[in-house]
């Protein structure tokens, strides 16, 4: 399956890499309010599409995203609320959409090949994988232009420790795919040219897992993370002993110990 927006792509592999495809190089890949309503979509479609195992979120041009639509925030501003209803349907979808991500049961992985900024950061930060080029970049800067990032903060926050979140945060200085990497934005920085073949390689791999498995284990991970010790390790062996009882912990385990592959049935 393959479709062609104005401003998105998507592509669904025979074994099941979705690939969502930021395809406005013109205007930088904002995500404008047309723009997250197509990644909407996109990722809503993932998610009942049995056939999809593992997403991929990249984009054409030098610019993976450049953040929210400035110039139609600023259109808004002319309406008799100055823009505060508009700004507030703009932060709610785009909130909606981080989410979207992090509450999909299949894994997204990021593939930046070129300037994350501002929400455009913050959706790299939201995927739960991000390999970037070399010459990518990250920045969290609307303390420059007196708009504090307080959602990408969110996201950024969740992924990197306070120190390095509040530096991106309070300098709005661009970093390099390498410091992105060092402080945890990232998780590989990838030589130009072999990006996309690194990123499906990798992708291809965790599409080979349970999907039930994958499911459980995600969901898992995000909700542990706000809870306190015990009652995550409480939570987590729940999760465990849900998990042994379905049918694929069941093959998955007899597989290992008769020394075969499991063959999956995502139950």
């Amino acid at each position: 399956m393959s479709k062609k927006a104005n401003i998105l792509i998507t592509e669904l592999s025979a074994n099941g890499i979705f690939r969502i495809i930021l395809n406005n190089p013109t205007y930088q890949n904002t995500l404008s309010e047309d723009m997250m309503s197509n990644i909407q979509l996109a990722l809503d479609e993932s998610i009942k599409n049995i056939n999809v195992r593992v997403i991929i979120i990249s984009a054409i041009g030098e610019v993976f995203s450049a953040g929210h639509d400035l110039k139609e925030l600023t259109k808004a501003r002319q309406n008799s609320d100055s823009g505060k209803n508009y700004f507030k349907k703009i932060l709610n979808q785009c909130s909606k959409m981080m989410q979207t991500i992090v509450n999909n049961p299949k894994p997204v992985i990021a593939e930046v090949g070129g300037i994350a900024t501002a929400a455009g950061c913050q959706l790299v930060a939201s995927c739960d994988i991000a390999y970037a080029s070399s010459t990518a970049k990250f920045a969290t800067p609307g303390v420059n232009i007196g708009l504090f990032c307080s959602t990408p903060m969110v996201a950024l926050s969740r992924n990197i420790s306070k120190k390095h979140s509040m530096e991106m945060l309070l300098n709005g200085e661009v970093i390099s795919s390498k410091k992105a990497a060092e402080i945890g934005l990232i998780n590989e920085v990838v030589q130009d040219d072999l990006l996309k073949k690194y990123t499906l390689d990798k992708a291809l791999k965790i599409s080979k897992k349970s999907l039930m498995t994958i499911k459980i284990g995600k969901e898992a991970f995000y909700k542990q993370l706000e809870m306190k010790l015990s009652d995550a390790y409480d939570y987590a062996s729940k999760a465990m002993v849900e998990n042994m009882l379905k049918t694929d912990a069941k093959e998955g385990i007899s597989a290992f110990i008769q020394k075969r592959k499991p063959n999956w049935r995502d139950k």
